[in-house]
């Protein structure tokens, strides 16, 4: 049952989308500027894995129609080619990651951890999302079938 839904094609709200991309964006960095308050597990790790929930509601805002397997999938990709660039150390992506937007993305330092908090932040994108369908299609009202009633 959970699968044929995470299968099923999406018509996802940009609009939901783009503001959930800005407040996931807004929270990670908080998680950065925060980080000396916040419990050791979380310090370094709430960006990673806010990073890919991230990652996966921009997947669902740029590809609305798309079953969230799929953006689940494509994330994952996505945040693991990311990491492995990390080995890669060609000029310009090295002066790239001297910003603070290709910091941000890029980072510097290749971490099996990182994986680990990808996963998580995109499995977090996929419960939100499983939860807000769930949430809409509860507030609906369902159509009931009309009792032949003599």
């Amino acid at each position: 049952m959970v699968l044929q839904h995470l299968n099923a094609p999406r018509q996802r709200s940009r609009f939901v989308c783009a503001m959930l991309v800005v407040l996931v964006i807004m929270v990670g960095l908080a998680s950065r500027k925060f980080a000396p308050h916040l419990p050791r597990l979380l310090q370094k790790n709430a960006g990673d894995v806010l990073w890919a929930t991230m990652v996966f509601v921009l997947g669902g805002l740029l590809l609305p129609r798309l079953s969230t397997l799929r953006i689940a999938a494509y994330s994952a990709l996505f945040s693991l080619t990311i990491e492995c660039l990390k080995f890669y150390h060609a000029p310009w992506l090295e002066s790239l990651r001297h910003t603070t937007l290709g910091r941000l993305v890029f980072g510097f330092v290749f971490g099996w951890n990182n994986l680990l908090c990808y996963l998580i932040g995109i499995l977090l994108g996929v419960a939100l999302e499983l939860w807000y369908t769930s949430s809409i299609s509860d507030s609906r009202p369902s159509a009931k079938p009309l009792s032949d009633t003599k």
